[in-house]
C-alpha cells in the first residue's frame, strides 16, 4: 500500500488556514470599506459646514458690492491645506471673488447643479449666499481628497498587519489542534497499512482517546479480532476442503478403474452376444428350414405351423440381439457434431423405408426444414425409428398422412413426426421411452420396444429433450427438441 502524497494533518493545516485567511481578509476588506465610505461622508459634511460658513459670511460683501471684503472672506480658508479653489458668484452668476487670489486658477462659471459631489480627485460644495430669503449669489468651494487617501493608506496597513498577525495565530492553533486528530487517524493508517503488507490480522491499532476517532479504532480492532476468527475458520474449512478434494480424486480413480473394468466386461458381453448367441440362432433356423424342406409333404398343417414358429422365433430373437447391441453401443460411441441438414436424412430415410410402403397409400407432408447441429449418424438413426414407427402403426389407414416438421425456438429447434395411426393411451406416456416398453401386443403390431429407448438416448447425449402426445385411434406425435450450436452445452432436462 502507497503512503499518502498528503497527510490528513496537512490536509487539516491547510483547510484551517484558508479558512480562518478568507475570513480574516474579507473582514479587513470590509472594515476598510466601511472606513472609506464614512470618512467621505465625513469629508462631505465638513466641506458643506464650511461652506455654509463662508458663505454666511460673504452676504454683507455681495450686498455692498465689496470685493475686497469677500476675498478676504475667501482667504481665511488658507487655514485648511486640501482647499483647492473657492469662487465667489453674484447674482447674475459672474465671479465675485476667488481663492487663491494671489495667483487664481481659471474660475469656472456657476455650475448649474448645487449640493455636493465627488469627482475623480476632488469634493465639490456648491451652496447660495442667502440674506432673510433673498439670494446674493452663489458659492463653489473645491477640495482635494489627499485626506481621504492618507487615511486609506494608514488603515490599509493596521488591517494588513492585523491580518498578517491572525494568520499567523491561526496558523499555530491549526498546528495544535490538528494533532489531536491527525495523530489517532495515522495510527490507525499505519495500523491498516500493516495489515494490508502483512495480512497479519493479529495486529490492534491504539486507542488514544475516547472520541469519534477513539469509537473508530476501538471498531476496527473489533472488525480484525471478527476477520481473524473467520480467517481461522476458512483456513480449517481450506484444509478440509483439501482433504475432501483428496478423497474425491482417489474416489474418482477408483471409480473410473471400475467404469473401466465395466465397459470392458460391456464391450466382452457384446462379443459373446455377437458371436456365441447368434451362432444357436443360426442353427436352429437353419434346421428349422432344412426340417421344412425335407418333410414338405409328408407332415400336416399343423406340424408345419410349429416349424414357421420355431423360424419366426430365431429371426424375433436375433432382431432383439441386434437392437440390444445397437442400444448398448450407442451410450459409448463418440460423438461427431455439426450442423446437419434435416432435409437430406429425411430423403435417405424415406429412401430406406421404400420396401415397406411400397405397396401402401401414404400422404407425405414434408416442408423445408431447418438445419439442427448434433451427430447426422445418430440423429438418421432417430428419424428411422420415428418414420418406420409412423409407417407401421398406419397400417390400416387409407391414406396414411404422416407429416414431419419444425418449429425454431430461441435456443432450440423441435422437430416432430405426427402420423394418424393407431396412436396410444396418453396414461401411459411415462412407459414409452423405456427399454422393452411396449403400449400394443406383438399380434397387432411388431417390434421389440428398444428403439424409442434408443431415441430416448440418442437426444439425451445431445442434451435435448423428447416427449410425445396421442390420442387412441387418432394419431400421435413425437417431438424431439435439439440445442442450437452454442446452446448445446446446457443440463438435460426431462422431458414434460
Amino acid at each position: 500500500m502507497k503512503a499518502p502524497h498528503t497527510s490528513i494533518g496537512q490536509k487539516l493545516v491547510t483547510a484551517m488556514m484558508l479558512t480562518s485567511t478568507t475570513v480574516l481578509v474579507l473582514s479587513g476588506a470590509a472594515l476598510v470599506f466601511y472606513d472609506f465610505v464614512s470618512f467621505r461622508q465625513s469629508l462631505a459634511q465638513g466641506l458643506g459646514t464650511r461652506a455654509e460658513i463662508v458663505a454666511a459670511n460673504s452676504t454683507a460683501a455681495l450686498a455692498f458690492d465689496n470685493r475686497d471684503d469677500a476675498t478676504q472672506v475667501l482667504a481665511a480658508l488658507k487655514s485648511d491645506p486640501s482647499t483647492v479653489m473657492a469662487v465667489l458668484y453674484d447674482q447674475e452668476g459672474r465671479s465675485f471673488a476667488t481663492y487663491p487670489s494671489a495667483t487664481p486658477p481659471a474660475a469656472p462659471t456657476a455650475p448649474n447643479r448645487r449640493g455636493t459631489w465627488f469627482e475623480r480627485s476632488f469634493i465639490v460644495v456648491h451652496r447660495p449666499v442667502l440674506e432673510d430669503g433673498r439670494a446674493l449669489g452663489t458659492l463653489y468651494l473645491k477640495s482635494d481628497l489627499r485626506a481621504l487617501a492618507g487615511r486609506q493608506r494608514v488603515f490599509t496597513l493596521v488591517v494588513m498587519l492585523a491580518v498578517l498577525g491572525s494568520i499567523g495565530v491561526a496558523f499555530a492553533m491549526s498546528s495544535w489542534l490538528q494533532r489531536g486528530i491527525a495523530g489517532p487517524v495515522r495510527t490507525l493508517a499505519d495500523a491498516a497499512r500493516l495489515v494490508s503488507e502483512s495480512k497479519d490480522f493479529a495486529v490492534r491499532a491504539s486507542v488514544v482517546s475516547d472520541d469519534e476517532l477513539g469509537l473508530l479504532a476501538r471498531s476496527f480492532n473489533e472488525m480484525l479480532s471478527e476477520i481473524q476468527l473467520r480467517d481461522a475458520a476458512l483456513r480449517a474449512s481450506e484444509a478440509r476442503l483439501r482433504q475432501l478434494n483428496g478423497d474425491l480424486e482417489r474416489r474418482v480413480h477408483a471409480r473410473t478403474a471400475e467404469l473401466e473394468t465395466s465397459n470392458r466386461e460391456l464391450e466382452a458381453f457384446s462379443y459373446s452376444v455377437s458371436h456365441d448367441l447368434r451362432a444357436p440362432l443360426r442353427h436352429i433356423d437353419g434346421f428349422a428350414d432344412l426340417l421344412r424342406r425335407h418333410t414338405l409333404s409328408g407332415v400336416d398343417d399343423k406340424a408345419r405351423r410349429y416349424i414357421e414358429t420355431i423360424s419366426e422365433a430365431a429371426k424375433t430373437m436375433g432382431m432383439l440381439i441386434d437392437d440390444l447391441l445397437s442400444f448398448s453401443r450407442m451410450s459409448r460411441s463418440e460423438m461427431q457434431q455439426r450442423s446437419v441438414n434435416v432435409n437430406e436424412l429425411v430423403a435417405e430415410v424415406r429412401a430406406a423405408l421404400g420396401a415397406e410402403t411400397a405397396d401402401r397409400e401414404i400422404v407425405w407432408d414434408t416442408p423445408p426444414l431447418p438445419a439442427v447441429f448434433g451427430d447426422p449418424a445418430m440423429l438418421r438413426i432417430v428419424l428411422m425409428n420415428l418414420l418406420s414407427n409412423a409407417v407401421k402403426y398406419t397400417r390400416g389407414r387409407a391414406p396414411a398422412r404422416i407429416t414431419i416438421g419444425a418449429n425454431d425456438e430461441e435456443h432450440e429447434t423441435v422437430l416432430f413426426v405426427r402420423d394418424n395411426g393407431a396412436g396410444f393411451d396418453m396414461a401411459y406416456r411415462h412407459k414409452l421411452f423405456g427399454v422393452f416398453q411396449r403400449l400394443h401386443s406383438a399380434e397387432e403390431f411388431e417390434g421389440t420396444g428398444i428403439g424409442l429407448a434408443n431415441v430416448n438416448r440418442i437426444i439425451q447425449r445431445h442434451r435435448g429433450r423428447v416427449w410425445a402426445e396421442a390420442d387412441i385411434g387418432h394419431g400421435a406425435t413425437f417431438f424431439i427438441a435439439l440445442p442450437k450450436e452454442g446452446a448445446a452445452q446446457q443440463p438435460y432436462r426431462e422431458a414434460a
